[in-house]
């Protein structure tokens, strides 16, 4: 009786520890799957030891069979194996899809504890029932269960241990805690099953107790329950880009010490909140709460990785957050939100956009002097020969005027000098015609110096633009431009035609340049339709262009010009046909024998 009473001590404070852990596991653990198995089996663990001790404390006082008290015993005895199953297999996979194959790991559970239930009647469980394991004789169930139970408690221990050691260590304390916690009940359990130890009952759920108390140590120690175990920990709080983990419930159960210094919270204020309510009470991350929400939503479903740039509110911080879903065996576990720095990056692409628009604006105050250049030698020959058709008129009207009367005058002198007229009006209006196709074509290049207007328009009318304003550079540089028409005029294209003019004309300029001052050379400038694209080829036969330069003409800003150029140029049109066309520049040029350039822009059709 003395022994009993020891080992009802004994059973009473294992009960507390079960106890216990259960409540730290409630208030302090995370709602998962996990969790949920663990409860399981604090839960089986509390009903063994209410069994055994109800059956040490009861039995004689109510002259009630011992094996009795097994009926409830068992109820906790038949899934404390099962729980600890799933315990492992969720602990290893982080989520579960609960399969129907599943259901199989309960029927001998059930089995058992309806055949103690009725053992009296056929004695499959317990031929002879004591409390001391030498003098039971099992029936012959007994074995199969007993089987099952320790087959399920290796695979347990097999999963725990390898998931442990993979990520802490063999000899982490966290490995150490779980082989000690499974070796000790399922020694004693073997021992005392096979009759080599003398022992009661009651030595299982005593045992069992430790590995409760030895998990549970673990569990709040070495963060056993945790979605990131603690070599992974140690990891990820070095590394550079901050996380945080959301749960399915768009909860954080977890981030890296990164993450703390950018959100500049301590970790009891995050962990556990809802992520959402954190965006709306702080402005700190001045994160949009729809746009989050439709990114966790997709990534529930995909594998694609969601991103978008925050600025931080109080700092000149920048950074970019990347939401993916977290997936286990194709099951949605959770959220991932990444926050990479990018500040450094986005300060330097604000000093090159800056140096670029320094550039670019440059570039158009060039382009300007070209076009006031342009404009006073297209304009100043029309203007003088209006005026010279100004003079004739008025000498014709005088003449006319001194006509009337003259009785030598004839009807047809009338005649000849109202031809006359009509002749020089006739000049006036060609050249009142080609002055506005000169202002049409010079403002609609000031105004692509501002803004772009996509449009139809024809080859006839970009040749008509690019040989308008290209005339007087190519006058005074003593260079024939040599147009070869082999596609058809009136073909379309969609796009703004004076972006397009601003590029061939570059690249003709460009080509005059290659000269290097010297007189009467030839640009041939050839326009074939191949397939669907025009192509626009601009070949001179200069120097041509340093392989070097070559390489990287389009890539960034060089030029062959030295201090008079900055090669923006190039590198504008290149984006200008890739980005507003949808075309493409490719540039062949060989030493000694000049470059050319192939403009291929896709055609328009109505």
């Amino acid at each position: 009786m003395l022994t009993n009473i020891g080992e009802a001590i004994a059973l009473i404070i294992a009960i507390i520890a079960c106890i216990v852990s259960f409540i730290l596991i409630i208030k302090k653990v995370e709602k998962s799957q996990l969790r949920k198995a663990w409860l399981l089996v604090n839960t089986s663990m509390i009903i063994v030891c209410i069994g055994m001790i109800s059956q040490i404390f009861l039995s004689k006082p109510l002259n009630i069979q011992p094996i009795y008290f097994e009926y409830l015993t068992y109820l906790g005895n038949v899934f404390l194996s099962v729980g600890l199953f799933f315990t492992a297999l969720i602990y290893a996979n982080t989520k579960i899809t609960f399969k129907k194959r599943y259901i199989l790991l309960f029927i001998i559970p059930i089995v058992s504890l309806l055949l103690v239930w009725t053992n009296d009647y056929h004695h499959l469980f317990y031929e002879k029932y004591s409390i001391y394991p030498a003098e039971t004789v099992y029936g012959s169930f007994l074995p199969i269960y007993n089987a099952y139970s320790i087959g399920l408690l290796f695979i347990s221990i097999i999963y725990l241990l390898r998931c442990s050691i993979k990520n802490s260590g063999f000899f982490s304390m966290q490995s150490i805690l779980i082989t000690l916690a499974f070796i000790i009940p399922i020694g004693m359990n073997i021992l005392s099953s096979f009759k080599v130890l003398n022992t009661t009952i009651y030595i299982t759920p005593i045992s069992f107790s430790l590995t409760i108390v030895l998990l549970t140590f673990a569990i709040f120690k070495f963060d056993f329950l945790k979605l990131i175990p603690i070599a992974l920990q140690r990891i990820v709080n070095r590394m550079s880009d901050g996380y945080i983990v959301l749960d399915t419930d768009n909860n954080i159960t977890d981030f890296n010490e990164t993450f703390l210094k950018i959100a500049n919270a301590p970790a009891n204020k995050l962990r556990g909140r809802n992520m959402f309510t954190l965006v709306a009470r702080d402005t700190y991350f001045n994160i949009d709460a729809n746009l989050l929400k439709k990114y966790i939503e997709k990534s529930k479903t995909s594998n694609e990785i969601y991103s978008f740039e925050i600025k931080l509110s109080n700092v000149e911080k920048y950074f970019n957050v990347e939401v993916s879903g977290i997936f286990s065996n194709g099951s949605f576990v959770g959220t991932l939100m990444l926050f990479k720095d990018i500040t450094q990056h986005t300060l330097d692409l604000r000093t090159i956009k800056e140096n670029q628009d320094m550039l670019m604006e440059k570039e158009r105050l060039a382009s300007l002097g070209q076009l006031v250049g342009g404009i006073a030698h297209n304009l100043k020959t029309p203007i003088m020969s209006i005026a010279g058709a100004a003079e004739g008129l008025s000498d014709l009207v005088k003449e006319y005027d001194t006509s009337i009367g003259d009785p030598e005058v004839t009807n047809n002198d009338h005649h000849e000098i109202a031809n006359d007229m009509r002749n020089w009006i006739d000049k006036i209006k060609e050249y009142s015609e080609y002055m506005s196709n000169v202002i049409t074509a010079v403002k609609g290049q000031t105004v692509t110096l501002v803004n772009e207007e996509d449009v139809s328009f024809t080859v006839s009318e970009l040749l008509k633009r690019v040989d308008i304003l290209m005339k007087h550079e190519l006058k005074n540089a003593l260079i024939e431009l040599r147009i070869d028409l082999k596609a058809d005029k009136s073909l379309s294209l969609n796009g703004d035609v004076n972006s397009l003019v601003q590029v061939i004309n570059n690249m003709i300029s460009n080509s005059i340049q290659a000269y290097n001052g010297k007189p009467n050379q030839f640009i041939d400038m050839v326009v074939d339709r191949q397939n669907n694209f025009l192509v626009i080829s601009i070949r001179d036969y200069g120097p041509g262009i340093p392989k070097n330069i070559k390489d990287k003409l389009f890539k960034e800003m060089v030029t062959t010009k030295g201090k008079n150029g900055t090669g923006l140029g190039l590198f504008m049109s290149y984006s200008t046909i890739r980005g507003h066309f949808n075309g493409n520049i490719t540039v062949d040029s060989k030493k000694g024998k000049g470059t050319k350039f192939d403009i291929s822009l896709p055609l328009f059709y109505n």
